[in-house]
């Protein structure tokens, strides 16, 4: 019986040293020995069960401070926070990055800052997890219209609302669509005193926090009634996502001319000058969105997961 074992070790051994040393193929090696493929496999896997051999890989962007300097450099951030997921279920990447956000965010806002918060999934859930501050003189302002004609719910206001109660600020929100249908109403109302005001705020920000939207047909712009069918087709053709509903294309370059004229927010050449322009966004169906943005320097800040951020190198 002993004997047994031993020349099944010697051969498990011998098959190894072929395959991982000598880089035969399970095929070769079994028609050399004179045995089946399948007995290969299995003594290959036998020699992983009894330690006979280790296999270790060596992941260069293993580990976050490489992986977060390795995209700074690519993109020129001057900041990237990468929060650790096992899973890339959006539910646990949202979770993740919302929290990380929020505490990165009650951070980085000081005393008399000016504010600028957008709407969606993602921003609602870092609004939730905002913490209580003691600052003074922060101003909270929307960057995008925050109304909507669809049952869709979009919590643009209750966002806002969150934030600005953890700054001990008033919510100051932009109350009209954010897609008008032509650019002329948009044009008339945007010269509304209220309106106007918060619109010549956006440029003053110190600190900016936005997520991307994606161009499937899930997307919330989408499903909010704003666009017609030959519409979402053109942008499905030639954007790869949008922040405060600006549709950009892989080079971070405005997409559509035309649906950019109807939208009422904060421009892209805005985003770009904001001293901290923060985006947040994770998840494989985002990772095309994301790097266009960061191809079109628009954040400065990027705050995402760890399977998306090695997607982006």
């Amino acid at each position: 019986m002993e004997d047994k074992v031993e020349d099944k070790t010697k051969q498990c051994i011998k098959i190894a040293k072929m395959y991982y040393e000598e880089d035969l193929g399970q095929k070769e090696i079994a028609d050399e020995l004179n045995i089946s493929r399948p007995t290969v496999s299995r003594q290959l896997q036998y020699a992983r069960e009894m330690g006979i051999v280790e296999v270790t890989i060596h992941d260069p962007y293993d580990k976050s401070e490489e992986l977060v300097r390795l995209i700074k450099e690519k993109y020129g951030l001057k900041d990237v926070l990468i929060k650790e997921v096992t899973s890339d279920r959006y539910e646990t990447v949202i979770k993740a990055i919302s929290e990380s956000a929020a505490e990165y965010l009650a951070r980085t806002v000081k005393n008399n800052d000016v504010v600028g918060v957008s709407w969606g999934q993602t921003m609602y859930h870092v609004a939730e997890q905002m913490p209580q501050t003691n600052l003074h003189g922060v101003e909270t302002i929307q960057l995008k219209g925050g109304i909507s004609y669809s049952n869709v719910a979009t919590n643009s206001h209750e966002t806002l609302s969150l934030f600005a109660q953890s700054f001990n600020s008033i919510p100051r929100d932009l109350p009209v669509p954010v897609i008008f249908d032509n650019k002329e109403v948009k044009k008339l109302v945007s010269a509304d005193r209220h309106i106007k005001g918060i619109l010549n705020m956006a440029p003053k920000c110190n600190v900016a926090i936005y997520t991307t939207g994606t161009v499937r047909d899930e997307a919330l712009l989408f499903k909010l009634g704003f666009f017609n069918k030959d519409e979402m087709k053109r942008l499905k053709m030639n954007a790869v996502g949008d922040i405060c509903s600006r549709f950009y294309n892989e080079k971070g370059k405005t997409a559509d001319a035309f649906v950019d004229d109807r939208t009422m927010g904060v421009t892209l050449s805005t985003l770009r000058k904001i001293p901290t322009s923060i985006l947040v966004a994770g998840g494989q169906h985002k990772v095309e969105a994301i790097r266009g943005a960061l191809n079109g320097n628009i954040p400065n800040v990027l705050i995402t997961d760890s399977i998306t951020a090695k997607q982006l190198i």
